[in-house]
């Protein structure tokens, strides 16, 4: 071999060495996470070309998808059939809401590979994002090829849940379980389908064994409560609907729902107090809830607010029938004057000769005649 022959080697033997010793220290960089030092370091190395998927993760690690987007780009037409490449490729058009992109290369990766689930799977989560109603078919390719994928299960059980195909969704949703039964997504579907067909007892089986697996939202503890109620077990009812309220402490709704739960219960001090609450929150239309109100007051014969509540349900709504009696009814009690009594019937009479509340308010009347005359007697 000649000088120069062997100059030239020996050159090139130590060219790829520090390209090694480049690549190695930019991959501990990467490794460590110091990802923009990496980039620079595989920036350095002199082809690129074999790491621009490596600098594409690199980027993808600190938030740039654009940078991404680009790297992989060259990456896969650097290497046009590396189909690990090309899902990478792919899935990050996905996730950069570059659909249309994204369709075009699971197409070819599918017909590359039809067996490969994952490939059927992802290409479904795409059209899915279309509209495109076969999202359905490719989330069933992807469990024919693979029984256990629990992606595409979630998929086609959460698919018959929504048209209330509740059996089938319970299918889908037990052969999951069967391969993986600590799956979340899966547990919280099947409380849903159970809540969903009302079969409460089994619903709160299983939104408690989310909350067992340490999983805790506002919508699990509120369809608890819900489930709770339903079997009138209005204690637990309270408690979850409590927890439910620490995501959401001005919700007035759930304030309104756990003061009847305590009226169930009969402890009209605390139904009192949270309608109270929900009140002062509502900025609509509130004849309803002080009507409620009212009658709450009424059964602790507290009639004066109770008269009050219910002045406050018609100021809202003056056609609301049930609160104006309710209000002669609650004056009936709280007055003590005959006279006034009997005036407050038959002016309801004059003026709502055609209510519902007409034969009662004509036998109270008549009630209330027969004691003046034997006031008089």
């Amino acid at each position: 071999m000649s000088k120069n022959r062997l100059t030239l080697l020996l050159f090139a033997i130590t060219t790829i060495a520090f390209s090694q010793r480049v690549e190695q220290k930019a991959d501990e960089l990467f490794a460590l996470g110091n990802y923009s030092k990496a980039i620079e370091a595989y920036k350095a190395l002199d082809n690129p070309n074999n790491v621009f998927d490596k600098i594409a993760k690199a980027y993808i690690a600190i938030g740039n998808y654009g940078k991404g987007l680009d790297y992989y780009k060259k990456a896969t037409i650097a290497n046009p059939k590396d189909a690990k490449l090309n899902y990478e490729y792919a899935k990050l058009l996905a996730k950069t809401k570059k659909y249309s992109d994204a369709n075009g290369l699971f197409k070819t990766l599918i017909e590359s590979d039809s067996l490969n689930p994952n490939y059927h799977y992802e290409f479904g989560v795409v059209i899915e994002k279309q509209r495109d109603t076969a999202a359905l078919d490719a989330f069933k390719t992807a469990f024919d090829l693979d029984q256990t994928h629990q992606k595409a299960i979630f998929k086609i059980a959460k698919n018959h849940l929504q048209k209330r195909e509740f059996e089938k969704a319970h299918q889908y949703i037990d052969k999951g379980l069967e391969s993986y039964a600590n799956s979340i997504e899966l547990i919280s579907l099947k409380a849903q389908t159970y809540y969903h067909q009302d079969f409460h007892t089994h619903a709160v089986v299983w939104f408690n064994k989310l909350l067992d697996m340490g999983e805790k939202s506002e919508f699990i503890h509120e369809k608890l409560s819900l489930s709770y109620a339903q079997n009138s077990d209005y204690e637990d009812a309270i408690y979850h609907r409590k927890e439910a309220l620490k995501y959401n402490p001005y919700d007035a709704n759930a304030m309104f729902v756990i003061g009847t739960y305590y009226e169930r219960l009969s402890n009209f001090e605390m139904a009192e107090d949270f309608i109270s609450k929900s009140l002062k929150l509502q900025d609509v239309s509130l004849s309803n809830e002080y009507q409620r109100l009212g009658t709450i007051y009424n059964r602790q014969k507290k009639y004066e607010k109770a008269i009050k509540a219910f002045q406050k349900s018609l100021k809202e709504d003056p056609n609301n029938i049930m609160s104006e009696f309710f209000l002669i009814r609650t004056k009936d009690e709280f007055y003590a004057d005959t006279d006034a009594k009997i005036k407050l019937y038959e002016d309801f009479l004059k003026k709502k000769g055609k209510s519902p509340f007409k034969s009662f308010a004509e036998m109270r009347l008549k009630e209330l005649k027969q004691e003046k005359f034997l006031e008089q007697d």
